[in-house]
């Protein structure tokens, strides 16, 4: 089986993936689904009509953090996370909350009101996913006459409740065929490299080209590369409270003003080089919890930490300019560890806590950067063990149900793991004791057995131990 890297890498909005992207394109699939019955013959669908959602599990609990009915809102009005600019969603969501209805395709309007037909339905617990949302075309009458159930998996993917299957920890979007490698597990993958006397990076290059024309692939990575790298610069130049009233202040721009004045002074301490990494970290998550435009990466609450070490690698490590295919090296082989991740454990904090999303992106960090320092197929493995092994039993506990505390800072240090696991790695040959598939299922086990309560309800952990004053 195989995944291609932009299944894991997609360019949405903050500050969630499961929680914003995923709700937004499922209201996206079932404004098409209704678009498609519609056209049927004798269909009767016709006004007048009202539209439900109802959101449960993790999305219930912590939706109004994270913007999940804003999210829902943007999806059924035909805007898709990568391209929901500011100025005209805002201007459209003010104009649904007012008009109090929406216009879906070969419909008409049908009566939606924000504030009460979006449910927040937290007592529902027989759900095939920890993120589970529906919607329900009914007439005045109560009768349903088209529902869907969806389920974010996450990183903004969507199956359907009927896809889900065994808990759902292994749900997956469409494998592709047509290519001319395939691996279901990281020594699956080692073995072929051996075999073929191919490199982990040759391997998905040969496979994702297998899929698209050459210019179309290398203009999808740098759209991604330079997606990232805007966002770390616009994080580094932004100042000001973060939204949702726990009153977070900005610190990436004070961080990074400050360094640059240290480095102007010739002044260098043994550890700066770790304030850097939060820096850049913390520039992207705090863009997240913004509501701006990230990459995720593999989600939106780990999106600070893939771009944070591509950045640290090309202004700390290389000497001069890093050519463009030096970054899609390193995403590429990222991408290639998060696959294997998601298809045999979860990178969703809702299913597995924190560990399947900070520890993913650590994990696949650190990879990268082991194989553009020229590290082996076998160091690359080993960054990628290291950086996940020291992240098991991570909970996801977001105080409010906002990705901010203690998101942001989990980030950078996502990110200085990444960095010290691709160096032991490349200290030693690539033997070592815990293989990454071991670990993977290390972290699929431990997120089986951990309490929903810290599994991104905000229900436990820090969420709950914040004195108020």
């Amino acid at each position: 089986m195989f995944h291609s890297v932009f299944q894991i890498f997609k360019i949405g909005i903050g500050p969630s993936s499961s929680h914003t992207m995923g709700p937004m394109t499922a209201a996206l699939e079932f404004r098409a689904r209704v678009k498609e019955a519609a056209e049927q013959p004798k269909s009767d669908l016709k006004a007048p009509l009202r539209l439900v959602c109802r959101l449960m599990g993790s999305l219930a609990f912590t939706g109004k953090g994270h913007a999940s009915d804003r999210a829902v809102c943007l999806g059924l009005l035909g805007f898709e996370p990568d391209n929901a600019d500011p100025e005209p969603t805002q201007a459209q969501l003010a104009q649904l909350a007012e008009r109090k209805s929406l216009e879906l395709p070969e419909v008409g309007f049908v009566a939606f009101d924000p504030e009460t037909d979006i449910e927040f339905d937290m007592d529902e617990t027989d759900l095939a996913h920890p993120n589970t949302l529906s919607f329900e075309l009914r007439n005045p009458d109560g009768l349903v006459f088209l529902k869907e159930t969806y389920c974010s998996i996450g990183g903004g993917f969507v199956v359907t409740e009927s896809d889900v299957k065994d808990g759902a920890l292994c749900a997956l979007p469409k494998q592709e065929s047509g290519v001319p490698y395939h691996f279901n597990s990281m020594s699956e993958l080692l073995a072929l490299c051996a075999k073929e006397k191919l490199s982990i990076v040759e391997i998905t290059r040969h496979n994702e080209l297998a899929l698209q024309e050459k210019d179309d692939f290398e203009s999808q990575l740098t759209r991604l590369v330079t997606t990232m790298e805007r966002c770390v610069e616009r994080g580094l130049h932004s100042e000001g409270q973060l939204p949702g009233g726990l009153k977070v202040e900005r610190r990436a721009a004070k961080i990074f003003r400050r360094l640059g004045e240290e480095k102007l002074s010739n002044t260098t301490r043994p550890h700066m080089a770790n304030d850097w990494m939060c820096a850049y970290a913390m520039a992207v998550n705090e863009e997240n919890a913004a509501g701006n435009q990230v990459v995720t990466a593999p989600t939106n609450g780990a999106a600070g930490i893939i771009p944070a070490v591509m950045r640290f690698y090309c202004e700390h490590i290389e000497t001069g300019t890093v050519p463009m295919v030096k970054r899609h090296d390193y995403l590429l082989v990222a991408g290639t560890v998060g696959s294997i991740i998601k298809q045999r454990a979860s990178i969703s904090g809702a299913e597995v806590g924190c560990q399947g999303e900070v520890g993913s992106a650590s994990a696949m960090a650190a990879a990268g950067l082991c194989a553009v320092l020229g590290g082996s197929n076998e160091q690359i493995e080993n960054a990628a063990e290291i950086a996940l092994e020291h992240h098991l039993g991570l909970t996801c506990d977001p105080i409010r149900g906002l990705v901010q505390v203690p998101c942001i800072e989990r980030n950078a240090f996502g990110a200085i793991k990444a960095v010290s696991a691709a160096s032991l790695a490349m200290h030693g040959d690539g033997q070592h004791i815990m293989p990454l598939d071991n670990c993977i299922e290390a972290m699929r086990q431990t997120g089986l057995e951990m309490s929903s309560k810290y599994k991104e309800t905000s229900q436990g952990g820090l969420a709950v131990n914040l004195p108020e004053c």
